[in-house]
């Protein structure tokens, strides 16, 4: 068995207004790309996470396509929260859970298992600006966008304490963490996320969010303090998930 993550499908079959492919050649024809490598590297009893932005579909009836081409990949999926997946209520994540029992996986408030590891992570959030240049340096930045995102951030943050807490709880000292958005930003060193990975000695930090190649350094890669931090985005992996262990 091994454990593979990938991020940011933005599928889009009952929204083709959204598609990705203006965003550059890499999006063209990514479903079969994605599909073809995971038939070709992930084995039915393999674990493939998926980090999030997984359909433009608003509602769930506007999903269903997307959802069928989910199943559809090979292995047990375990699905998190997207800032794009407005499907995904984030009070109703038990109903989710519920209503694809047996066939996807929602990561949020919990935590799911592989091996002796506990999988757990959500959302997460971070501070992208407006920035405000000055010779092609960041001289400042909108503060009051700041300080909202400082919510947001300790809203997932809490999020992602109750998933370590419920899997210590269950006996489980050896953790992978998954965010939808990275750790840092491009101001940042550390953070919130950073210090919880730390203070419950996760091994490795896997995030996504970062497409496009403007953005793909926009966060920590490398390892960092003992723990690895991977960027997983599809187009950044050329749309072959990311082997985790």
């Amino acid at each position: 068995m091994s454990l593979y993550a990938i991020g940011d499908l933005h599928l889009c079959r009952q929204v083709p207004s959204k598609s990705m492919e203006a965003f550059g050649r890499e999006w063209k024809n990514h479903e079969k790309k994605l599909m073809k490598n995971c038939r070709k590297m992930i084995a039915d009893d393999d674990t493939l996470v998926l980090l999030g932005d997984h359909t433009w579909g608003k509602k769930m009836e506007q999903c269903e396509m997307d959802f069928k081409y989910i199943e559809s990949l090979p292995g047990r999926k375990i699905l998190l929260r997207g800032n794009h997946d407005m499907f995904w209520d984030a009070k109703k994540t038990e109903k989710l859970n519920a209503r694809f029992a047996g066939r996807l996986n929602f990561l949020q408030n919990n935590y799911y298992t592989y091996e002796d590891y506990a999988l757990v992570g959500t959302k997460g959030y971070t501070f992208e600006g407006p920035f405000y240049l000055e010779d092609g340096h960041i001289a400042g930045w909108d503060r009051d966008e700041a300080e909202h995102a400082e919510k947001l951030v300790g809203r997932e943050y809490i999020r992602l304490r109750e998933s370590f807490e419920k899997a210590s709880a269950d006996g489980y000292s050896r953790f992978i963490m998954f965010l939808h958005y990275p750790p840092t930003n491009i101001l940042q060193t550390k953070s919130c996320f950073t210090d919880i990975a730390e203070q419950y000695g996760v091994e490795q930090v896997i995030y996504a969010h970062c497409h496009g190649a403007a953005r793909w350094h926009d966060s920590i890669t490398g390892v960092k303090a003992g723990i690895k931090y991977k960027l997983a985005s599809g187009d950044f992996l050329k749309w072959k998930p990311e082997k985790i262990l």
